[in-house]
């Protein structure tokens, strides 16, 4: 069985490695991606999808640019953990393409509403695409056949001891998400930093020939300089992938938006007798994630030689 994917981005050196696993995932179609600015700026983090898509091979994939600030914040970057290009040390020819000349968030709207019910939207940058496409199109939250995210956490942060960075970076637009009616499949910081890309995993990487001397490698080699850094958005993709390689808990998540020490925590609730907004990912099975992961990235190597 296929899903059927539009994957919200801010590339970002996880969000190309989870770029790369959509496309090269036989249960995964990548139908678009869109971006958002994040972790470097929307000009960076529109020219990083395209280049990522056109090296793995994804070179007829969509690609929308979108917001380029937070709803009412001042732009910021996270190139201090990414690199000044976004993806670490990776350097990746300029596409020849540019991106679709809508708003990715009339492509979302248009590309959900011409197939509801049918395609699942990953979100694993800040939300602020999503905050407005839902603003504009409140049926959105009905036509998208699941949505999750990588976001968040119902522990500590990691930008803040409150907050994770995509929620942190635009908290007006997680609040509007996560208030919109529909069940978010919340992937946060419990289980992504389980999914370390250790010594033992990268070695494996080094045999994926281009993809993993070109991309994975480089990128990952100056992600944070941490000897294990971890992959966070990869998590999202593997979610609707192979869901059952995570364990989920149902709970009740409320952004916090003004908090002077909270601003941008997942409030995370796990009462079964509150009404449920989240899906939220609690535990992680850290080997079939892995596995998976690089049996996919094995199979794209070999189409890429």
């Amino acid at each position: 069985m296929t899903t059927t994917i539009v994957l919200d981005c801010d590339p970002g050196i996880d969000d190309a490695l989870a770029i790369a696993f959509a496309h090269g995932h036989p249960g995964v179609e990548l139908a678009g991606i869109t971006t958002v600015a994040g972790n470097v700026g929307l000009a960076r983090t529109t020219r990083n999808a395209l280049s990522v898509a056109d090296f793995v091979g994804a070179t007829t994939v969509p690609v929308a640019a979108g917001c380029a600030t937070p709803l009412l914040r001042p732009a910021l970057d996270a190139s201090s953990v990414h690199g000044e290009t976004g993806l670490g040390g990776a350097v990746l020819p300029d596409s020849a393409r540019g991106p679709e000349g809508e708003h990715a968030v009339d492509f979302l709207i248009r590309t959900l509403g011409a197939a509801p019910g049918e395609i699942t939207l990953v979100a694993t940058g800040p939300l602020t695409n999503i905050a407005m496409a839902v603003r504009r199109e409140p049926r959105l939250t009905e036509w998208a056949r699941d949505f999750v995210i990588m976001g968040g956490s119902a522990g500590r942060g990691n930008m803040t001891p409150a907050a994770e960075y995509n929620i942190w970076a635009d908290p007006e637009a997680a609040a509007i998400v996560f208030d919109a009616g529909w069940t978010v499949r919340m992937i946060g910081l419990d289980v992504t930093l389980r999914a370390l890309a250790t010594p033992p995993i990268r070695e494996r990487m080094g045999t994926l020939g281009r993809l993993g001397a070109t991309l994975l490698l480089p990128s990952l080699a100056e992600y944070h300089d941490l000897p294990d850094p971890a992959v966070h958005d990869v998590c999202a993709v593997v979610s609707v992938a192979v869901p059952e390689v995570f364990g989920y808990t149902a709970a009740s998540v409320a952004v916090e938006t003004t908090g002077r020490l909270t601003s941008g925590m997942t409030v995370t609730e796990f009462n079964p007798a509150t009404l449920p907004n989240a899906s939220v990912a609690t535990d992680i099975d850290v080997n079939r994630f892995w596995d998976m992961v690089l049996r996919t990235y094995q199979a794209l190597a070999d189409t890429l030689g």
